[in-house]
């Protein structure tokens, strides 16, 4: 019975090997889209050329950023908060900040140091909001924060 079932996936698995030579599936330098130069093992977040890999930030993803305060915890729309926590990073390796009031909005921060962002309080509706800050090794998000009516 199994000697029924070998034949035609052999003849399948030769026929794919003609097909794709092995040598287009990861063919050495070869660049993947949207992933950078990974086949060297060697990624990169700003292009594929070598002298850009060289510069490239080295990133600690295995430190989780975490949010241990945000000060004031409430706020109007246009003032600085400072959020306050640890493992932020780099300024190279941070990615950015977020309201759970804004939904994609582009948020204005500046970072200041691997444990202090300074953010400008986007101008959504007054409420409720959670801030996350976006970190090489993850994110993190506060606890709820007040948006004060302008």
């Amino acid at each position: 019975m199994h000697s029924r079932f070998l034949q035609p996936f052999l003849m399948v698995s030769l026929f794919g090997l003609t097909c794709f030579p092995l040598h287009s599936i990861a063919e050495e330098g070869v660049i993947v889209d949207g992933a950078g130069y990974t086949l060297h093992d060697t990624e990169s977040i700003k292009g594929h050329d070598e002298q850009t890999v060289a510069k490239d930030p080295v990133c600690d993803s295995s430190k989780k950023p975490k949010i241990l305060r945000v000060e004031p915890d409430e706020a109007k729309p246009g003032q600085t908060i400072m959020v306050k926590g640890e493992n932020f990073g780099t300024n190279d390796c941070f990615r950015g900040v977020a309201f759970s009031a804004t939904g994609p909005t582009k948020i204005a921060y500046k970072f200041v140091n691997e444990t202090t962002i300074e953010v400008t309080v986007p101008d959504v509706q007054p409420g409720m909001s959670f801030i996350d800050v976006v970190a090489s090794g993850g994110n993190a998000r506060s606890k709820a924060f007040l948006v004060q009516a302008k």
